[in-house]
């Protein structure tokens, strides 16, 4: 493919400290000599007056003043200042137009006239348009609107105005590439997310123990990833946490990502849960190396049963067991993990996965170094 200049309008700042699809796919574009201009969240949800969120707005406005930055060769990144009540058609006119503005300066001020639009954010088609790209991707990875704060029917009307529009679109759920194919057919493509195996295959090494794990006891049940109530399964830990006191859970992760409600009360009463908060990305094998099992423990919702979990490959790639709910796209690797489906097949699976360690080791190490992100680019490029 010849080099390209990319828009890319995603769902998620730069620097969110865990990275997903949005960044991996930008960065990798870029390293590969194509020109990425990188609009942050427009903040779909409605804010809340939680800190969490207050901060957050602090933290965009000045973003905002800063303008675009140039944060890597060949990304450049924009956090645009928007008003984020979506479901008033004033507001979104107001938001477009206004960026719009800014945007064609920016557009021209950078060279990227000529470019392709690659969105994750479904509300954005009008915006895309104006700035007249030659082809429109729509990467969708999440079911936004099974997501909480979110108004359902406006990512749905929007997504569909998006499909039908699109020159090529990706999906990293079977349930999402099912909904979506019956809009845009043979234009649509399933590729799951996938991990970067270079860098949490270290965790294979028996890496150094973290300071803030030395003194928690195995078996460490891990989990890393958002801990809201809409992604974990609170009520599964606290009852194994009571039950089996000599489990220690370790959860890594920002509380209340996308759900600023979320309370972690319950979690910090027992003595055998360890809230970590956040980690550099760059540490992160080390704390799963440390870990007996790695713990997908999502609770049934719209939203899970649409996901594929970014953590699954990343888990595998580290050489750890699997403990994971049966949601929907997990069900065609399930040779290669601990499936649970309740509580009770939790705990049975725990207890297995502590025994006999992981499923089949030679398949694990071969799908987690088959589904890497340059493997995966590579073949979504062939479609673009």
């Amino acid at each position: 493919m010849n080099k390209e200049n990319f828009i890319i309008y995603s769902t998620a700042d730069w620097d969110n400290p865990f990275w997903t699809n949005k960044q991996h796919i930008a960065s990798r574009l870029a390293k590969r000599g194509n020109r990425i201009f990188y609009i942050e969240s427009m903040g779909l949800r409605a804010p809340t007056v939680k800190a969490t969120d207050l901060k957050r707005i602090v933290k965009k406005i000045s973003a905002f003043f800063k303008g675009v930055r140039n944060v890597s060769p060949n990304v450049w990144v924009y956090s645009p200042l928007a008003i984020p009540f979506h479901r008033f058609w004033f507001i979104r006119f107001l938001n477009n137009n206004l960026l719009n503005l800014i945007l064609k300066f920016y557009v021209w001020k950078l060279n990227f006239q000529n470019h392709i639009a690659w969105t994750y954010n479904p509300t954005v088609l009008s915006l895309m348009k104006k700035l007249k790209p030659k082809k429109i991707i729509y990467h969708s990875v999440d079911d936004l609107s099974a997501s909480p704060g979110i108004d359902k029917s406006l990512i749905l009307t929007k997504e569909k105005e998006l499909l039908k529009e699109a020159d090529t679109v990706f999906c990293t759920s079977l349930k999402i590439f099912n909904q979506c194919n019956e809009v845009t057919k043979d234009k649509t493509f399933y590729y799951s997310n996938v991990v970067d195996y270079d860098h949490f295959s270290k965790a294979r090494e028996n890496l150094e123990e973290p300071n803030d794990l030395k003194k928690i006891p195995a078996p460490r049940i891990g989990f890393v990833g958002a801990v809201s109530e809409y992604k974990v399964d609170t009520e599964l830990i606290l009852s194994t946490a009571k039950k089996y006191p000599h489990w220690h859970w370790v959860l890594i992760g920002k509380v209340g990502e996308g759900q600023p409600g979320t309370s972690i009360d319950k979690l910090l009463s027992f003595k055998n849960v360890h809230l970590l908060g956040p980690k550099n990305y760059n540490d992160l094998p080390s704390y799963i190396s440390n870990f007996d099992i790695c713990t997908i423990p999502t609770p049934l919702n719209d939203y899970t049963n649409s996901m594929f979990p970014m953590k699954f490959y990343e888990f595998m790639a580290g050489g750890k067991p699997i403990v994971a709910r049966n949601i929907d796209s997990l069900k065609e690797v399930r040779d290669a993990h601990y499936s649970y489906g309740d509580i009770q097949s939790f705990e049975d699976q725990i207890k297995k996965a502590i025994e006999a360690g992981v499923i089949n080791p030679e398949l694990c190490n071969a799908l987690s170094r088959e589904n890497t992100w340059e493997k995966r680019l590579d073949k979504m490029l062939l479609h673009i």
